[in-house]
């Protein structure tokens, strides 16, 4: 979140406690916020499409309960995206005592480490520095595998032994990132894949807001809000996460796949922005955006592919950026603007797809990646054209192929080639540009492409494929 305004103008604790400033616990500070902007009508969760009814409330009941709170869903449903927005519900600025020797950002009027309580106690109000600390700092998250409890917790510090600080003393410590974002968010992701070890310090830090650090109990309250992300196959799963610490949890916000396709379709126009505008513009036909929302469904729904894995909404951007960079490079070569994505430049999805997909490999039967992405797509293209055109229209076009007409397209032949070609085709032809009126060459080639590739899928012509382009006949 980008700074809206200028820290404030406090720069000793003395000015500070006379500003009226009042110190507040982070759960407090975010539930004081968040009933700011609810009484004020204002958009709580900017940006995130389709959990209106299912996901935020939970998320809104979590705050107001002072819970810590953990994720739980499949890959590519926004967990992520959702826990750092939290930072919106802390105050813009908070202080903190400014000296070089702290390693957290101490609250001026009430430090937890024992040398902010000395600074504190020995010094006047006015000898003692603070500086203001940002929201958009506040946050910090880790990647569970691999993470080692030094990262996350502390570890004893060898340097300071050897200068005679005690083991056991706070001093001795080279605090993690938990610690350090005393007074802010931290979140874990994947959290069943945490050793038992590092679960054990979070039940500490839930439990008893202490650090225990090779056996030594340093207690100092930290004030911390922690999230966690997981998905339910693993987390559900007995052994992967120890009971003590489900336990402590506040509360589960279970995330989900859009319900509806036009959910996902709005969350790809939210996402890819001004992607498509530029130099070479790039007009995307409703249809085309159905087809790229209806590929990540069918592979949702496939059984070919591991249901718990999931598929990522990444999958859908992943592929219309794709589609879109195949359209602007065919605008590019032929001076088209804008370009319009056609059923051809789908055939480049195989570079933004394989390896996204997990498969079940019970159910595939020896089928590759690229086989089962196939099949996707033609049930995609099935469909989504089964929606547009009714059964006695796709009569009267196949026809048109039984006495006798080719009609060749490829991702890089000219829009104007398109024209060309269907001049000699009967006027039944003209029911296929109502998938998306226009008079654009370039619309109407797409318009071509998505009818022969609609009537091909429910075998009503045929195709034959080679280096590149596609023939459709009888």
């Amino acid at each position: 979140m980008n700074t809206a305004t200028a820290a404030p103008s406090s720069t000793t604790l003395r000015e500070l406690l006379d500003s009226g400033w009042e110190s507040k616990s982070v759960k407090r500070e975010m539930r004081d916020n968040f009933m700011r902007q609810l009484a004020a009508g204002e958009e709580l969760f900017p940006g995130i499409v389709g959990y209106e009814d299912t996901v935020i409330p939970d998320i809104n009941l979590a705050i107001l309960a002072g819970h810590d709170m953990l994720f739980l869903g499949e890959k590519g449903q926004a967990k992520s995206r959702i826990m750092r927005m939290l930072t919106r519900f802390l105050d813009e600025w908070v202080p903190y005592i400014d000296h070089p020797d702290l390693a957290v950002h101490e609250d001026p009027t009430a430090p937890v480490t024992s040398l902010g309580r000395r600074l504190v106690a020995e010094h006047d109000p006015e000898d003692i520095k603070i500086a203001w600390w940002h929201r958009s700092d506040r946050y910090a998250e880790r990647l569970s595998p691999g993470t080692k409890f030094a990262d996350i917790i502390g570890e004893i510090d060898p340097a300071k032994l050897t200068g005679g600080v005690s083991m056991s003393a706070e001093e001795a410590l080279s605090f993690g990132l938990i610690p350090r974002l005393h007074r802010g968010i931290f979140a874990m992701n994947e959290l069943p894949e945490l050793d038992d070890l590092v679960q054990v310090g979070l039940f500490n830090i839930l439990e008893e807001r202490d650090v225990q650090i090779r056996g030594y109990p340093i207690r100092f309250d930290l004030d911390i809000v922690i999230l966690f992300s997981a998905n339910p196959s693993t987390y559900n799963r007995s052994g992967k996460v120890i009971p003590q610490l489900k336990d402590r949890i506040g509360t589960i916000v279970q995330t989900h796949y859009p319900t509806e396709r036009d959910q996902g379709i709005e969350i790809l126009r939210q996402e890819v922005g001004a992607d498509l505008e530029g130099e070479y513009p790039v007009e995307v036909p409703y249809f085309m955006y159905q087809l790229i929302e209806e590929i990540t469904n069918q592979a949702r729904r496939s059984k070919f592919i591991d249901h718990a894995s999931g598929v990522s909404a990444r999958f859908s951007l992943a592929n219309f950026r794709t589609m879109v960079a195949s359209a602007r490079q065919r605008g590019i070569l032929h001076n088209e603007r804008p370009a319009v994505p056609r059923i051809s430049d789908l055939g480049h999805l195989y570079a933004s797809s394989l390896g996204k997909l997990e498969l079940d490999l019970m159910g595939t039967h020896q089928m590759s990646e690229k086989q089962v992405l196939d099949a996707v797509v033609a049930k995609a293209i099935e469909t989504v054209f089964g929606e547009y055109v009714q059964e006695h229209g796709l009569a009267e076009i196949a026809e048109i192929f039984r006495s006798g007409v080719r009609i060749e397209v490829s991702d890089l032949l000219p829009s104007s080639e398109y024209a060309e070609r269907l001049k000699s085709v009967p006027p039944a032809w003209k029911m296929a540009f109502e998938v998306n009126a226009a008079n654009s060459d370039a619309v109407r080639a797409s318009c071509v492409e998505f009818v022969l590739a609609g009537l091909y899928s429910m075998d009503r012509i045929s195709r034959a494929q080679r280096q590149g382009k596609i023939e459709y006949e009888t």
